[in-house]
């Protein structure tokens, strides 16, 4: 059963010098500490506490339970700077956006969570969706959910359930405590190493029905974070972790190319034409896909914050800027390694850690190219093709 008792009680610094040192020393020790985090395969919980006391787990937490809600953009630009470091733990630290989905649990349930404290860490495996077994009070949930991301240092796990009437077949994520479930060590991956997006299982396990919710279901809080469409900035949170892996990458290239020479002894590859080219048109690309990222952002934004009506049109575009922003920065890496030439072909390269990582979130089913067969039906005012889209 989910309680509050095993949560790592950490608080962020008081908000402005403080809280952002306390970020820059989170940025510091990622340099340090990120092979470690890939070869373990997890983000542990003392850098999971750095980042809370950096105020990033308590970005989407209601201010009426004390937290204090970043804007979308400002939150996104801090797991875009991550990114740049290591775009894995930027991932992990993307989920600080999740509380927002907390906000349809009724409020006694959220008055529970944060009882002690806004900084709360969360992790869902939440396919495939399981049946539950219906009994009184809530639900009896056996069964095996995937990619967890972060599971290892979170407070609270969400695990999928196949909806019913109740919820109009919509399914539901149902908050357990993690020393409930089983985490099974199954991240054998290439890329995004370090976010430990391991399965977990449970057998049997009840979760009180007051503990469950339909993602993106309705707030039983009215702040303007919980009027932002909160499946487009799981999109979005997901899409700026590439934008910060193509700057990491396009960052490596200016540094090399300035050197004075080449490894070879020869004219420094800044010196080549094809190098300064490729350069300006990858710059060039993020630029662009940033800048659209972040404006429709903000412009959704202003909607939610002054309680304006957010349109089908409205959600679709954040879904498409995600998605651009994915691939774009995916495509901005894989221009970063071509520059580097064959040095790059090797393990311990720096570019290798981007060039894995970028590949991964434009795979994810929210950001894959179908997204722009859908929003292109909406704007000719068809049929998106996708349930629930966008």
């Amino acid at each position: 059963m989910m309680t509050t008792e095993s949560m790592t009680r950490v608080s962020a610094e008081p908000a402005g010098p403080a809280r952002a040192a306390a970020f820059e020393d989170a940025l510091d020790v990622l340099r340090e500490r990120r092979d470690e985090f890939s070869a373990q395969r997890f983000v542990p919980r003392d850098f999971v506490a750095l980042l809370k006391r950096a105020g990033m787990y308590r970005a989407s937490t209601p201010a009426a339970f004390g937290g204090e809600p970043m804007a979308p953009s400002d939150f996104m630009k801090l797991v875009e700077r991550l990114s740049a470091v290591d775009p894995a733990t930027g991932w992990v630290a993307s989920f600080g956006s999740s509380l927002v989905y907390f906000a349809a649990l009724p409020v006694a349930s959220q008055q529970q969570i944060y009882a002690d404290g806004p900084d709360v860490a969360y992790a869902g495996g939440l396919f495939p969706m399981q049946e539950a077994q219906r009994v009184a009070g809530g639900y009896l949930c056996t069964g095996t959910w995937q990619f967890a991301s972060g599971c290892r240092g979170a407070d609270i796990i969400g695990i999928g359930l196949v909806g019913g009437p109740e919820t109009n077949g919509k399914p539901l994520t149902a908050l357990v405590n993690p020393d409930d479930v089983e985490i099974v060590d199954n991240w054998g991956v290439a890329g995004m190493k370090a976010t430990g997006s391991h399965a977990v299982r449970a057998d049997r396990l009840f979760v009180p029905e007051e503990m469950t919710f339909v993602r993106g279901g309705e707030p039983q809080i009215d702040e303007p974070l919980n009027r932002y469409p909160a499946l487009s900035y799981a999109a979005q949170v997901l899409a700026v972790v590439t934008l910060g892996a193509a700057r990491g990458a396009l960052d490596h290239v200016i540094e090399v190319g300035a050197a004075k020479a080449s490894i070879t002894g020869g004219a420094a590859k800044g010196n080549r034409p094809a190098y300064k080219t490729g350069l300006a048109q990858a710059e060039a690309e993020l630029r662009a896909a940033r800048a659209f990222f972040y404006q429709t952002t903000d412009d959704v934004w202003a909607k939610a914050f002054d309680g304006e009506a957010i349109t089908t049109e409205d959600q679709a575009i954040l879904r498409l800027s995600a998605t651009h922003a994915a691939h774009a920065g995916r495509s901005v890496v894989l221009r970063a390694f071509d520059l580097a030439g064959t040095g790059a072909i090797y393990e311990n390269h720096p570019l290798q850690r981007y060039v894995q990582d970028a590949l991964v979130p434009a795979q994810h089913a929210m950001l894959q190219t179908h997204t722009y067969e859908a929003v292109g039906a909406l704007l000719l005012g068809l049929d998106a093709g996708i349930p629930s889209f966008p």
